[in-house]
């Protein structure tokens, strides 16, 4: 007979205390415990195994258990939006406001180190680059949505009255100078003007489109133009390939500048001449067909949205040529004639009343082409050419922006504006020939 420890100590310490010792070891399992106890890892309604009696504390529990799964799922989120989303956000913000203030100082030092007019002011590739990261076309689309947010009729007046002041609009001349009657500020800017506030020079073969200020004139020299004084962009960037006559064709390879300008002319005697003209916020917005002409052509360029304000287009070279733009190409009675409505910062949204194709301010998803033509020459059957008279209104922009004339004329064609001469629509911009005899009969 085995003799086993059980045994031994039965004798001594009684049968009822070795009965722990002939029971077999089991271990025990570790109750498994989740990190995190989410509504993937733990039930939310348990199925009730107890009596009638307990129901009413069973259903307790399952409500507390609801409650901290909720709690700890939500928890779970804000940590995960905090640590994806939020912490990278202001990473790259801060690190972008320090770029932009770098910019900024170096700018300043430039300022104070080298005359006006100088190359240096220009800014470099690398300073464009950092500037176009801002998401601007984002911001445009928010303030978009912001400026047609219908407004209450009690807060017309105080809001309205404040962007009026603040900007030095002449209310006087709206057609409706109730500021109660505007139910968005983006109608405000819209405002019609009453008839004969801009009379329009009947004299002149070419008139101010709007109203604004001169940012520059001139000649076209050698495929270049002047956007503020000192700083030029190219004729050719600014409008494309210039093969609205005839349809798409390859642009000759090597091309230069002074061979596309010459391109352009209809009479080689004549000479291409352009105008810059600055819309501010307080401006009216709207903008009329400078001349008697035709537009055949319509290229849109779904570019950036920097700010056109004149201490950005003094600062950054080429800036029209970033810029969204629709350009608007057709003769007159000279040849080539050109009329582009300039995009920028909140002002992504161009609208031409005699083309509404027309499509701005969209996503570069939706617009991922470089530029999209449009022609509107005659065809077999039908004709989309826009016969526009001088001073009839053509367009409008949501808050302001900037208009460039590109035309051809003879030689002696003079302008009759300065640089930063504040101008009302209908104006002439030229010296005409009685203007030149009275001139002459003064001296």
């Amino acid at each position: 007979m085995k003799v086993t420890l059980a045994t031994r100590l039965s004798g001594t310490m009684g049968e009822g205390a070795t009965h722990w010792l002939r029971r077999p070891f089991v271990p025990r399992p570790k109750k498994w415990t989740p990190r995190w106890k989410g509504p993937l890892t733990r039930p939310i309604f348990r199925r009730s195994v107890s009596s009638s009696a307990g129901e009413s504390n069973d259903v307790k529990a399952t409500a507390a258990s609801a409650m901290a799964a909720t709690t700890a799922f939500k928890g779970a989120k804000s940590s995960r939006w905090r640590r994806f989303v939020l912490k990278p956000f202001v990473f790259v913000q801060f690190f972008f406001g320090i770029g932009l203030l770098a910019i900024a100082l170096k700018q300043f030092r430039r300022k104070n180190t080298h005359p006006a007019q100088s190359p240096e002011l220009i800014a470099k590739d690398w300073e464009i680059l950092y500037y176009r990261i801002i998401p601007f076309r984002a911001i445009s689309r928010a303030w978009g949505w912001l400026t047609n947010c219908h407004l209450p009729v009690w807060a017309r007046r105080p809001l309205l009255g404040l962007y009026a002041r603040t900007f030095n609009c002449n209310l006087d001349e709206a057609k409706d100078g109730n500021l109660d009657n505007y139910s968005c500020l983006a109608e405000f800017f819209r405002r019609k003007l009453k008839n004969g506030v801009r009379p329009i020079d009947s004299a002149s073969a070419v008139v101010a489109p709007s109203d604004g200020t001169v940012l520059n004139f001139g000649r076209v020299t050698a495929g270049m133009m002047e956007q503020v004084k000192g700083v030029s962009y190219s004729l050719g960037e600014f409008l494309g390939p210039a093969y609205w006559r005839n349809g798409p064709e390859v642009q000759p390879a090597g091309q230069t500048e002074l061979e596309y300008e010459k391109s352009l002319l209809v009479n080689k005697d004549n000479d291409l001449f352009h105008c810059v003209i600055y819309l501010a916020p307080g401006d009216y917005h709207c903008f009329h067909s400078p001349v008697d002409w035709t537009v055949n052509f319509r290229r849109h360029f779904p570019g950036a949205l920097l700010s056109v304000n004149p201490s950005i287009a003094k600062w950054v070279a080429g800036l029209f040529s970033l810029n969204e733009r629709a350009v608007y190409v057709g003769r007159w009675k000279h040849g080539f004639f050109s009329m582009t409505p300039v995009g920028a910062t909140n002002v992504g949204s161009i609208r031409v009343y005699t083309d509404e194709k027309l499509r701005t301010n969209c996503t570069k998803w939706a617009l991922p082409l470089p530029y999209y033509d449009r022609y509107m020459g005659p065809t077999e059957t039908d004709s989309d050419e826009i016969p526009l008279h001088k001073g009839e209104i053509f367009g409008e922009f949501n808050l302001g922006s900037t208009i460039v004339l590109i035309f051809e004329a003879p030689k002696d064609f003079e302008f009759k504006i300065r640089p930063g001469e504040k101008i009302r629509m209908g104006q002439p911009l030229h010296v005409t020939g009685s203007s030149v005899k009275q001139e002459a009969a003064a001296h």
